[in-house]
Parts: C-alpha cells; sequence; structure tokens
C-alpha cells in the first residue's frame, strides 16, 4: 500500500515506487531496503536492493555506552563508523566515512512532528515526520537527495530509501543507520520515562 499512499510512504521491494515521491521529485535512481536483526551481542541492520541482495550490513555491539556502528557493504569493505555522545540533554550521533568525511546529528530538535535536523560537516538537512515515519533529505542547496520511511507496525524496524542522487549512497546509508538509532534510542526513552510517570503517580 504504500507505493499508493500520500501520507506513508513505506513499500516493499518490487512495488512501484512511493506516488508522493515521484510526483514531488521523479522516479527515484536507486531504492534499497532494510529490516534489524537483533541478536544477543549484535544488533545487525542488513540493506537490500530491490532484487533482495544484501549490499550493506551495520552492525552494532552490546553493551555499548557509546552505541558503537561500524557499517560495510556487500563485500565487507568499511563504509562508515558512526558512534553516540551525550552531552548534557541532547545526544550528538558523529559519523566518519571510510574516506575521512566527518559529520554529526544532533537530536535537540527531534521532538516536533515537523523535524528538522541539521546534518554538521556535510551543510544537509533532514526534513521529517516522526508521525508519518517519513523523512527527506536535502543537500546544502535545497536539492532533494533521498526520501526515507519505516514501516509502521514492523517488529523489525523496516525502511524503505528512495535515492536521487546516487554518488552520495553510502553517505544516505550512513545517515539512515543513525536516524534508526536515534528513533530506537528516543522510543526507549518515552517508554522509560512513560512507566517511570505513572510508576511514581501510584
Amino acid at each position: 500500500m504504500g507505493a499508493f499512499s500520500k501520507y506513508h510512504r513505506f513499500r516493499e521491494a518490487g512495488e512501484e515506487a512511493n506516488v508522493n515521491n515521484v510526483l514531488h521529485f521523479g522516479e527515484p535512481k536507486r531504492s534499497l531496503f532494510t529490516s534489524s536483526k537483533v541478536m544477543t551481542l549484535h544488533h545487525r541492520i542488513e540493506i537490500t536492493d530491490e532484487k533482495g541482495t544484501v549490499v550493506y550490513r551495520a552492525e552494532t555491539k552490546f553493551p555499548s555506552l557509546h552505541d558503537k556502528t561500524d557499517v560495510f557493504d556487500g563485500d565487507g569493505k568499511f563504509v562508515a563508523h558512526m558512534e553516540r555522545k551525550v552531552f548534557s540533554l541532547h545526544e550528538r550521533h558523529f559519523i566518519t566515512m571510510a574516506d575521512g568525511t566527518a559529520f554529526e546529528l544532533s537530536n535537540e530538535l527531534f521532538h516536533l512532528i515537523k523535524d528538522i535536523t541539521n546534518i554538521e560537516g556535510l551543510g544537509w538537512q533532514l526534513q521529517g515526520n516522526i508521525l508519518g515515519l517519513n523523512f527527506e533529505l536535502y543537500d546544502a542547496s535545497g536539492e532533494i537527495i533521498a526520501v526515507i520511511a519505516q514501516k509502521m507496525f514492523s517488529l523489525h524496524d523496516k525502511y524503505c530509501i528512495d535515492i536521487y542522487r546516487p554518488e552520495y549512497e553510502k553517505t544516505v546509508v550512513a545517515i539512515l543507520i543513525t536516524l534508526q538509532h536515534m528513533i530506537r534510542d528516543r522510543e526507549a526513552a518515552s517508554s522509560a520515562s512513560s512507566s517511570s510517570s505513572s510508576s511514581g503517580g501510584n
């Protein structure tokens, strides 16, 4: 259904590109799909192409205070490293690409219906809709790079990424992985705060 929804843009591999994405940005040059697998000592995310071939893998070692994650391509070559650092009330995720490019994402604005996250170091901007689980990634000139959509009610954190600038694919993948971690952390924090507030009210 995601291909035909204007509000929720997730789609499975093999389905047509989302109607809203095509209307605004044209047909994507490439689309990737993710699913997460949680094991005892590792949190692994696999990213596949339209044919189901694994093109990237991300692995996070547990337990890890800094949420250190490495991304590799389908041949096992290193793509990016990311880790979380907590400053006062805000998390920052630092990403370093294999070529040395470094940038960071902060969750300071990560709580509004219409989120805007500046990607420091690249000049890019991530505009999101948490309720619709849709995110659009723009470069410094305001040109679309990719659209990210999360599947609703999924146990395995499924995402679809429509890429319009294939030259930035590895960077988009690193941002997607970081975004997944930020969303998961926020969900964990909100559930912890709600459970503590409900227990505190008794």
